[in-house]
């Protein structure tokens, strides 16, 4: 009897060996169990959007072929989902984050509000990378960046919370242009911004341009006081709505306070990045960021980007963590910069 049960817990131990094992334990690990995407932002923006077509086509990817499912969790800009990742999710490499990675620069500035420490998350990678850019709506009479600068009452631009380009572009462009941008905080994704804009609740925002085009899309091609008109921007694209717009590196004359835009910019390197909680176990890292990496080329979903014209820029997990550290290690000077951010936030 006593060595039949010596057997038994021998045999145990070896399963339990064998499954913890990299390549052996990932299909026994995700066959049968579901992933969990949760998105930092309110259904119908370019973070839903994304995440949403990933999530269609990466178990294919995955050993095991899990299920996926896609719960928004939105409030304060994204930090509510990157809390719940970094502190409450169980890392099990089950469930995975998309948020708004600005809270990252915030961060480095020393917003007090964020207790996170991003280099320990594990950061799958990113689809895409920004175009940031602002809008102003038909009904302000207002076309071109030199009528915004000619303005003289400040213009109502809506946003989520300090920390995302909505909030913080508007006064960057305060500081480096002299516009009047008056920033209206507190909605929670850009497609209940496009609803403040629609119903004259605000005047103008700013966002990246690889998601207007797609989301905004029926604001862009309205007439008359209810179309959304794009009036600057970062990078040069071929759309029409934007391919002539002055650039924010040619507006921006001033060498320092182009610093100040570019410091705050460099988080565009990467956009709508995936992250795992702290402590995920690495195999599993590495699985899902393989799955990224192929799913970001299959066939299918690139026909289904084109469809909807979303442009697909793969950023790898080692790239996108590499990014994180580069933006928590900002200059002394970067940060000076930069302060009245999470100042105004506080005020």
């Amino acid at each position: 009897m006593k060595a039949r049960v010596i057997y038994s817990l021998i045999t145990i131990l070896g399963l339990l060996l064998w499954t913890n094992l990299p390549g052996a334990s990932a299909a026994d690990f995700y066959d049968g169990k579901t992933l969990r995407f949760v998105v930092g932002s309110a259904p119908g923006g370019g973070y839903d959007t994304y995440t949403r077509m990933i999530a269609r086509h990466m178990s294919r990817y995955i050993p095991g072929n899990p299920a996926a499912v896609v719960e928004n969790m939105e409030g304060a800009g994204g930090l509510v989902a990157a809390n719940f990742i970094y502190k409450r999710a169980t890392p099990d490499g089950l469930t995975l984050a998309v948020f708004n990675n600005s809270n990252i620069v915030q961060k480095a500035l020393g917003d007090p509000r964020i207790n996170i420490d991003f280099q320990k998350l594990g950061w799958i990678g990113a689809p895409s990378v920004g175009a940031p850019m602002c809008m102003i709506m038909g009904f302000t009479g207002l076309k071109t960046l030199d009528d915004v600068l000619r303005s003289t009452k400040p213009l109502k631009m809506g946003a989520n919370r300090a920390g995302t380009t909505g909030y913080d572009l508007p006064l960057i462009l305060n500081q480096t242009l002299g516009t009047k941008f008056d920033v209206i905080s507190g909605y929670t994704g850009t497609a209940k911004i496009r609803v403040a804009l629609q119903a004259h609740e605000i005047e103008g925002f700013c966002s990246n341009w690889e998601s207007m085009r797609v989301t905004a899309r029926s604001m862009l091609d309205a007439k008359g006081d209810s179309k959304l008109i794009p009036f600057v921007m970062s990078d040069r694209w071929e759309d029409p709505e934007v391919k002539d717009l002055p650039l924010f590196k040619n507006v921006i004359k001033d060498p320092k306070k182009f610093a100040i835009f570019k410091a705050w910019a460099n988080q565009m390197d990467f956009q709508r990045p995936l992250s795992f909680p702290p402590a995920t176990p690495h195999e599993r890292l590495e699985i899902l960021r393989k799955a990224l990496a192929e799913v970001l080329q299959d066939k299918a979903l690139l026909e289904e980007a084109k469809k909807s014209k979303l442009v697909i820029t793969y950023v790898s997990g080692e790239r996108t963590a590499g990014l994180v550290k580069e933006i928590l290690s900002m200059p002394a000077d970067a940060k000076k910069s930069l302060a009245f951010l999470v100042r105004s936030q506080k005020g």
